[in-house]
């Protein structure tokens, strides 16, 4: 099978943390040839749906210890060829957010890939519907309190009635402009104010919980089944438990009521094709579904000695057009 991966410069990538690395590894340890491509390197030739690909061979990342590792020269490119992506059997869709006006014509030229031959993941209608703050909305009795607003006044007055909040921006990543919030604190107006650009920008405003201090769960699923969970705790004086800013990762296990949350979540992945997410629970609340690029695959493999990139190329298989 062919498998092409949309993925930010691998340049940039830490193949020992990233989790698109790890199934291109699966893919390519379990026989398939792997390719790769970036957005702006997509386009659409009489109604096709084509990508300038490049064949990439990986040497794997070894763990050792508490961690993995990888060597410098992990990745060796071929040569860069325009190919409908319809030869693909299964094209994931891996730029790393935020959501942007590009981001989405991207979605628009993968709509043009032919269903009949090609898996997409995820769905380019589904990336476009599932903002990964909003989506979680719909899920009344798995989320916290929650708010979106750019109106200050309103944000105020949820907060003051919670005591402490949460404020994200509808577009960021990896933990990037969250804010933690009080109604006393002599800076409220204008951290709102900021966040809002100036009133013009809806944010997200959520109860604090204050389990968010004994870790943020990432749930892997894949078409809507849980197969792995990492506890995202914060270190320092840090709130946020995200990686990408020092979060520490702990094993854990899924709690009957965090098997309840997937199961809620479940049936609104499977319609919308978000076949591979990672969907994130704080004390028993949901709090995002992450759909662009989730990560969580290294940390899972590290701490339960599993393997599930290998999981997610054998689902495309078992689905194979």
């Amino acid at each position: 099978m062919k498998f092409a991966f949309i993925i930010d410069p691998i340049s940039k990538l830490d193949a020992s943390h990233d989790t698109s690395v790890a199934i291109m590894e699966a893919a390519q340890v379990l026989g398939h040839e792997v390719y790769v491509t970036q957005a702006e390197r997509l386009s659409v030739i009489e109604a096709q749906a084509y990508g300038l690909l490049q064949s990439v061979v990986i040497k794997p990342a070894v763990k050792a210890g508490d961690r993995w590792f990888s060597e410098p020269d992990w990745y060796r490119l071929g040569e860069a060829k325009w190919r409908s992506l319809s030869e693909m059997d299964a094209v994931f869709m891996r730029t790393d957010p935020p959501v942007t006006v590009p981001y989405l014509y991207v979605t628009y030229i993968l709509d043009y890939i032919d269903r009949a031959t090609t898996q997409v993941i995820n769905s380019p209608a589904g990336l476009r519907a599932a903002n990964e703050k909003m989506y979680a909305l719909q899920f009344t009795d798995a989320i916290p309190e929650t708010i979106v607003s750019a109106d200050k006044q309103v944000i105020r007055e949820a907060v003051e009635r919670w005591g402490a909040a949460v404020l994200k921006p509808l577009g960021g990543k990896a933990g990037e402009g969250i804010l933690f919030l009080e109604g006393g604190d002599r800076n409220f107006n204008s951290m709102i104010e900021i966040s809002t650009h100036q009133g013009k920008e809806p944010v997200m405003i959520q109860t604090y919980l204050p389990a968010a201090k004994n870790g943020d769960k990432r749930v892997v699923m894949l078409n809507g089944e849980p197969i792995g969970a990492v506890n995202r705790v914060p270190t320092g004086k840090e709130f946020r438990g995200n990686m990408a800013v020092g979060g520490r990762s702990d094993k854990t296990e899924l709690t009957e009521r965090d098997l309840e949350i997937c199961r809620q979540v479940a049936p609104a992945l499977r319609r919308d094709g978000l076949i591979f997410v990672g969907i994130d629970i704080i004390g028993g609340y949901l709090t995002e579904v992450n759909v662009t690029s989730p990560t969580g695959i290294r940390e899972i493999d590290r701490l339960d000695d599993v393997r599930l990139g290998n999981q997610v190329v054998e689902w495309v298989e078992k689905n194979a057009k």
